[in-house]
């Protein structure tokens, strides 16, 4: 019996809008649900967490229709739900967000977005569809890079999460269930998703969150339910009640160490030789010019928002993409792969952001997905498995993986930590020179992305190179050497991760449309007063430069657009110091070789620190009214608010 959706029907939040209680679910010989229950309120955001092959997704799909539950109770809106289709759970006004994208690929971004609405009889309105999708991405904040007529097939990873979010989003549905929605978005995307989560929980959404990033539900959720090994742990905590440690504690059963336990981890490859060079990569429209190093046993971090080109890049490095311009060298020699396998006798391992549709080949055994790299790499007559098998047995030892799985007919039966650690172990069969992960614990509970990051640390002392991409900001700059940074297909920056943190890193990843304003006030006030205009982020001893105009070389300020610098390295000391005083300077500061500088400081309505933007002028040049430009600086600053 399916329960009828009643648009009308304004929720009550004093009763439980859905309660589950025995839920139990078995998979062949596998155990997934074990009585298993969850108390959901209207007007809240819900974290369901747990470790993966905890059951938390298993119970979602439960929930909204995808798996049929072999016992247990379901109550929604107080009355006996039992599904037998995800299409009785939209007409009941449940939707879920699922972690893997259920898109139809061949149909656009718009047909996707109100794809329930197909299957009605009738003409489509296909104009009130495009203004109904155009509000629901302007919501996201994604009007303008979600072209409605585009193809679903031809969008990155992230992008299609974000159709998935506005198709959930049109059914205007009262229980929405977010799986892991946020694995591909950068933070900035977070924060919009968050203030949209916000948003229906004050219209009376009950909304489930199930999330493996800890600082995300302690931000978002109201109450949280912990899962393992398909029962529920902890039922209904207020997320304030409970700190990181309690939760991790709930999660796996034990505690763990510092996540980003990395002793020595700065300086362990700054003496070593480069081993992985790519200068100039280009594969328009996405990736315009891209170049970075790798020294032998360094972690390097790629990173940047969603768009910037971070995973059309290893694409075309891995052979995966034609390029149209670049170099590419390993030791030195430089190599032009145009397929995979020429990457991997290069030397070069990629492991893919989409772990379901690029490494996965669910009709292969978990043991044939481990050698699909192998295959690629051998020649000669038959397979060549066995010359493989003592790697695989020390792997399989090294990784935590029990070896009699090998022997499973589907990799799809695996956990998503326990697949990732499969395609991260075919890579190191091959014992590459350089390694590519792109998004690595996408999708992976807190345990396994600690193991994770031990492996990375592992492969690098073995001084393989490595190159991780990600979104999540703190990640990249808790496990990387160096970022760098890339934004619309360049990359613009290349910085030790030492100097920076999370706010800079967005800064610096801003889209070079989002700067135009500012490059616009830089470059007016550079050529009008013949000096260098400069946007910089300062910290007590260093500075970041996010911008820089120069429209006298004699006016230089000693850095550029994406560099790094001490204080005293620059050719405005005296600005700086003046800065670092009693309060701001009230005009332009002379310098010792005769420039002369004025630094403002610029911040959003909410008081939040964006850095500094200042004007070098060259010695003996006229000076314009202080008061003038820092009036036009700051009404720069409001504009952008």
């Amino acid at each position: 019996m399916s329960v009828a959706h009643d648009a009308a029907a304004a929720p009550d939040r004093s009763e439980p809008i859905l309660v589950a209680r025995g839920v139990d679910k078995t998979f062949d010989r596998t155990r997934a649900l074990n009585g298993a229950s969850l108390e959901l309120r209207a007007g809240e955001v819900h974290g369901l967490l747990g470790a993966n092959g905890a059951g938390k997704s298993t119970l979602s799909k439960v929930i909204s229709g995808h798996v049929v539950r072999d016992a247990g109770e379901i109550l929604y809106k107080g009355r006996p739900l039992n599904l037998r289709s995800t299409r009785e759970a939209l007409e009941a006004g449940i939707a879920i967000v699922m972690q893997e994208t259920s898109l139809a690929p061949d149909l656009t971004v718009l047909e996707n977005i109100f794809l329930p609405e197909l299957r009605r009889p009738g003409l489509l309105s296909y104009g009130s569809m495009r203004r109904r999708a155009g509000e629901l991405l302007g919501r996201l904040g994604h009007e303008h890079v979600l072209p409605l007529d585009q193809e679903v097939a031809r969008l990155s990873a992230a992008q299609r999460q974000l159709v998935e979010i506005a198709k959930a989003l049109a059914l205007d549905a009262d229980l929405i269930i977010f799986d892991e929605p946020t694995a591909s978005l950068s933070p900035s995307e977070v924060e919009r998703l968050f203030d949209i989560m916000a948003k229906l929980r004050e219209d009376g959404c009950a909304l489930i969150f199930v999330s493996h990033r800890l600082e995300e539900v302690f931000t978002i959720t109201d109450r949280v339910t912990i899962m393992r090994e398909g029962a529920t742990v902890a039922a209904s905590e207020p997320t304030a009640s409970l700190g990181q440690a309690d939760v991790i504690r709930h999660m796996v059963g034990r505690d763990i160490g510092a996540l980003y336990a990395t002793p020595g981890l700065q300086d362990a490859g700054s003496e070593a030789p480069v081993v992985f060079e790519v200068e100039g990569v280009a594969t328009p429209p996405v990736v315009r010019n891209v170049s970075f190093a790798v020294r032998r046993g360094e972690i390097l971090g790629l990173g940047g928002l969603v768009g910037a080109g971070r995973s059309e890049t290893a694409e075309a490095i891995f052979g995966l993409r034609h390029r149209t311009a670049g170099t590419i060298r390993v030791d030195g020699r430089e190599v032009s792969p145009r397929k995979p396998a020429d990457a991997v006798r290069a030397g070069i391992g990629f492991v893919a952001e989409d772990r379901r549709f690029q490494s996965i080949v669910p009709d292969l055994s978990v043991k044939e997905n481990l050698l699909l790299a192998h295959l690629g790499a051998h020649r000669g007559f038959g397979l060549g498995y066995r010359s493989r098998q003592a790697k695989i047995d020390e792997l399989m030892e090294a990784l935590g993986l029990p070896a009699e799985r090998l022997l499973d007919a589907n990799m799809l039966n695996f956990s998503g930590g326990m697949q990732q650690k499969i395609i991260i172990a075919r890579w190191l069969l091959l014992e590459p020179k350089v390694l590519i992960l792109d998004e690595p614990t996408k999708g992976v509970d807190i345990g396994t992305r600690q193991a994770i990051y031990e492996i990375l640390r592992r492969i690098a002392e073995q001084d393989v190179a490595v190159v991780v991409i990600s979104s999540d900001f703190e990640e990249l700059l808790g496990i990387s050497e160096r970022v760098v940074v890339m934004s619309d297909g360049y990359s613009i920056a290349d910085l030790p991760s030492a100097m920076l943190d999370e706010e800079k890193l967005t800064l610096l990843a801003a889209p070079r449309t989002s700067m135009a304003r500012n490059t616009e006030l830089l470059t007016r006030l550079a050529q009008e007063c013949g000096g260098a205009g400069f946007w910089v982020l300062l910290d007590e001893d260093s500075l970041i430069c996010l911008n820089s105009v120069v429209a006298d070389r004699t006016a230089d300020p000693g850095f550029a657009a994406g560099e790094a610098r001490r204080l005293q390295d620059t050719r405005i000391t005296a600005a700086l110091a003046a800065r670092a005083g009693e309060g701001q300077a009230a005009g332009f500061v002379e310098e010792p070789e005769g420039l002369a500088t004025l630094l403002v400081p610029i911040r959003t309505r909410r008081g939040h620190d964006l850095g500094w933007i200042g004007l070098t002028l060259p010695q003996g040049g006229e000076r314009p009214d202080a008061a003038q430009v820092k009036e036009r600086i700051e009404a720069l600053n409001a504009e952008a608010g």
